[in-house]
């Protein structure tokens, strides 16, 4: 069975560089993980680079603004890469107008792009940053829209990949479940997030020449964080106390590392690493 690793100062001699999850591992959409922070500032501290890599649609500035509004200090990474930032090159080269499919507070991602909006029934392809009531709705509750617009063939661009994510003690449901659904529905979707290869081109680029071999990605969850990873060909550092939690929950607080060994082998993937937090 696999064992924790003590915080991350045990693998600063093996590696040169982080790929860092946001939501999840830094702060959990209510507040920052004090830990995690520290851990990263001291990573730094001993010339480690970090990179932070999200799944937020939004773009760099948002993610940063984001960080003081939830406590978040200073010197905790280098860079910021998003999916909104990437995803922003597949709404840039796509035909026609676009629907946004999402929260108002989202806009910001079309900032400075050449992009005319027009509704659902007249669109050419769909944007979507998530749920429009992300803290009442359900992906069902667009089940009839979306097979509309399957019907018509139009593209669905998702600017974020996740399932869910963690807002406080709640999961809460992201653009990653409306692209499940447009997908089973018999439609088209285009990704630049985790686990996709385009976020991890830009991250790379960020380091300046870091080899593969001296980077771990850390990271909370399975078709993201892990797929992404694992896909990418980089070590895994992975959050336990995450998204999946319950699924190897020892009943006492803790991990059973028997569970977690069970639950990666039933997703055929792999970790290198693991620990409940991210701690120093």
């Amino acid at each position: 069975m696999s064992e924790p690793t003590s915080g991350l100062s045990a693998l600063r001699e093996r590696y040169d560089a982080l790929l860092c999850d946001v939501w999840g591992v830094l702060h959990n959409g209510v507040a920052a993980y004090p830990a995690a922070a520290h851990a990263l500032q001291q990573w730094r501290a001993s010339s480690g680079q970090v990179v932070m890599i999200t799944n937020s649609p939004r773009p760099r500035d948002g993610v940063v603004a984001q960080f003081a509004q939830l406590g978040v200090p200073d010197g905790v990474f280098d860079v910021v890469v998003t999916s909104g930032d990437v995803t922003r090159r597949l709404i840039a080269d796509a035909e026609g107008s676009v629907h946004h499919l999402g929260p108002a507070r989202d806009l910001s991602l079309y900032d400075g792009l050449d992009v005319g909006f027009a509704p659902l029934e007249e669109a050419a392809c769909i944007a979507c940053t998530g749920l429009i009531d992300d803290e009442a709705e359900h992906p069902d509750d667009y089940r009839e829209s979306l097979q509309g617009a399957v019907d018509r063939n139009m593209p669905f661009i998702c600017a974020n990949p996740d399932i869910v994510v963690e807002r406080g003690d709640r999961l809460i449901w992201c653009a990653g479940a409306l692209a499940r659904l447009y997908e089973e529905l018999g439609g088209e979707t285009r990704f630049a997030g985790k686990p996709h290869a385009p976020i991890y081109e830009v991250a790379r680029e960020a380091l300046d020449g870091v080899a593969v071999d001296r980077i771990i990605c850390i990271g909370d969850g399975m078709p993201t964080d892990v797929k992404g990873a694992n896909d990418s060909g980089h070590d895994l550092l992975f959050i336990s106390e995450g998204i999946h939690g319950g699924e190897y929950a020892d009943g006492a607080g803790g991990v059973d590392a028997g569970k977690l060994d069970a639950f990666f082998a039933e997703h055929g993937a792999g970790f290198t690493r693991w620990m409940q937090r991210l701690q120093w």
